[in-house]
């Protein structure tokens, strides 16, 4: 097979493993496809933990379609792993099976798993690697910051104009994202409350937005709702999540402010109130917020969807592991009205914060555009921003 038409297999198998976004949580991600004759006559994907991983479940289907799979090649998305855990190592199945070749887009980082591709290499199977790389690693990113990190892999969530513009100058975002970028929004919080994760606003988004934070649906997993402020509301403000969501719904606020009658009075309508402390700057401290979402909430997905001002902190810290933007074909044209970004002032481009371009398409009326760190070390998977464009 040429490179390109392996590369047509593993976008395949990328958009398979897309479908199925936060049901392995917290496994990896991942595609495979099986080809025989230049075409792809079985599939498989990892949908559970403790469930077949794709490679096998690739196998089942192949078995159920009656498929001969001796001397075909296997088309993945992760390195097959080579260790024993909730399920048999898949390069033991892979040999099993007689494949004769293996095409993988992306290594696993992962110790106890990793080395799969020089397990088959020494059985004899041709191992092909790196095919679409970037995006096998960028549909695994959430696992390597599991792995390698005590955080939530987070993403941060914006709509705005093509003049880079959140609100008017009064105030009113609704609505400049399209009816289809809503619905994907609501997909999203329900993919993040099915394995347990958050949205997380910041207090000038919860005032003045009243939001409620959740996804549609009567049969909807709902995430947690958090809030990032240093001031509390009081139990019986208008609010949708004091209302509608207490026992879902977490402040985040200094040590003092969680040690106040207000926190316990509003601990007491089952809203929880938790301490998040400072860094050596008095600031507060961004990366122990999400460690603390991860420890105590098992949170492994944090969606923050707050204005530009906590955007550009969160990006600052270098802690947004995917950015997606929403762009409508609108422009307000008004210097005045909230820009998508703000608390940032450099004095020449090179102070400026660069990402890299995931991907980026038409969705309804919108373009969404997916942007990521320019580089990350996968062993420790610490974000990196370029200081000039």
């Amino acid at each position: 097979m040429s490179d390109q038409t392996m590369t047509v297999f593993m976008r395949e198998a990328i958009a398979l493993a897309e479908m199925e976004r936060f049901s392995a949580c917290p496994n990896p991600t991942v595609g495979a496809v099986l080809i025989r004759d230049g075409a792809v006559v079985a599939k498989g994907v990892h949908r559970a933990a403790g469930e077949d991983h794709a490679e096998v479940a690739c196998f089942k289907d192949a078995a159920a379609r009656a498929v001969d799979i001796r001397g075909a090649t296997l088309v993945v998305t992760l390195e097959p792993c080579r260790h024993l855990g909730k399920t048999p190592p898949c390069t033991q199945a892979i040999l099993d099976a007689g494949i004769a070749r293996v095409v993988v887009g992306a290594k696993d980082t992962n110790p106890p798993a990793a080395g799969g591709a020089n397990v088959l290499r020494g059985a004899g199977v041709e191992v092909i690697e790196g095919v679409c790389e970037q995006e096998c690693r960028d549909l695994a990113a959430d696992f390597f910051v599991w792995r390698h990190t005590d955080r939530p892999y987070v993403l941060l969530k914006m709509a705005a104009t093509l003049d880079g513009r959140i609100a008017t100058r009064a105030g009113q975002s609704q609505w400049i994202s399209s009816q289809a970028s809503r619905d994907a929004v609501q997909k999203l919080r329900a993919g993040i409350g099915r394995c347990g994760g958050a949205v997380l606003i910041g207090g000038g988004t919860f005032r003045a937005d009243n939001p409620r934070l959740a996804a549609r649906g009567r049969h909807a997993h709902q995430p947690l709702a958090c809030v990032f402020t240093t001031h509390l509301p009081l139990p019986n403000e208008d609010f949708y999540l004091l209302k509608e969501r207490p026992n879902e719904t977490i402040f985040l606020v200094p040590p003092a402010v969680a040690d106040s009658p207000a926190a316990r009075n509003l601990s007491k309508t089952g809203v929880r109130v938790l301490p998040v402390g400072h860094d050596a700057g008095r600031c507060p401290d961004i990366l122990s917020v999400f460690r603390l979402l991860r420890a105590e909430l098992n949170c492994f997905y944090v969606l923050c969807e707050g204005g530009g001002q906590m955007a550009m902190t969160l990006l600052k810290s270098g802690i947004v592991d995917e950015f997606r933007l929403h762009l409508a074909p609108m422009i307000l044209g008004d210097d005045q009205a909230r820009p998508l970004f703000t608390g940032h002032a450099p004095s020449s481009l090179a102070e400026a914060l660069s990402l890299r371009v995931g991907n980026a398409h038409v969705y309804g009326e919108d373009i969404h555009i997916t942007l990521r760190p320019l580089s990350a070390d996968l062993q420790t998977h610490a974000p990196a921003y370029s200081s000039s464009i």
